[in-house]
């Protein structure tokens, strides 16, 4: 078996890394690192579950992170092929899995804020952007512009993720709203940023 991929995912062409863990979207044909896909399994009962943690037990069903994949694989029944079983799915999976991922990205900003690695407010944030303290700019989708490029003046380079709604973002630091944001290098962050990837998949 060729390094990168398992049993578990077809395998018509050899990965571009073979340091990285591999898998094929079953909609595209795309092989790619499994932490840019999303990730599904089949409980026993034959309920298609989402797998957004990529640790459940079972043979891993393997999708790109975006809407249309979503409602290509459930149209053409691609997920049944691929499990080789009829499945019960839920007629509105895209918006689960929307939802479960709007919940990872706010658990992971709490974790980071409880570590002292995020902050909210825009003086909070226009500090640690100009101590160089900061390695993403949080956006609420819903806030206003002109806010968020003054904030993206002080750190031309830095990566700006806006996914989340000011509410969304509220609750991940414990708050009615929160507009400005922005996240410490290290750990959480880089998590933070494979799960807002997959997000925007769903919020185009």
């Amino acid at each position: 078996m060729q390094a990168g991929l398992r049993h578990d995912t077809p395998r018509t062409a050899a990965p571009a890394d073979s340091r990285t863990v591999q898998r094929r979207c079953i909609v595209t044909g795309e092989v790619r690192a499994r932490e840019d896909l999303l990730r599904f399994v089949v409980d026993p009962s034959g309920h298609l579950i989402p797998d957004i943690t990529g640790r459940a037990p079972g043979r891993g069903i393997w999708l790109s992170a975006d809407r249309d994949s979503v409602k290509t694989a459930c149209s053409r029944k691609l997920f049944a092929r691929a499990a080789r079983r009829p499945l019960e799915i839920d007629p509105e999976l895209d918006r689960k899995i929307e939802e479960l991922l709007v919940a990872r990205c706010i658990e992971t900003i709490g974790l980071a804020r409880r570590a002292g690695q995020a902050v909210a407010g825009f003086e909070k944030v226009r500090a640690w952007l100009k101590r160089e303290q900061a390695a993403i700019l949080l956006a609420a989708r819903d806030g206003a512009a002109d806010g968020r490029e003054k904030l993206r003046r002080l750190a031309p380079g830095i990566t700006v993720q806006d996914c989340l709604t000011s509410d969304e973002m509220g609750r991940a630091f414990g708050r009615d709203q929160a507009v400005h944001a922005v996240l410490a290098p290290g750990a959480l962050a880089g998590k933070f940023e494979l799960e807002a990837r997959k997000l925007k998949g769903f919020r185009a």
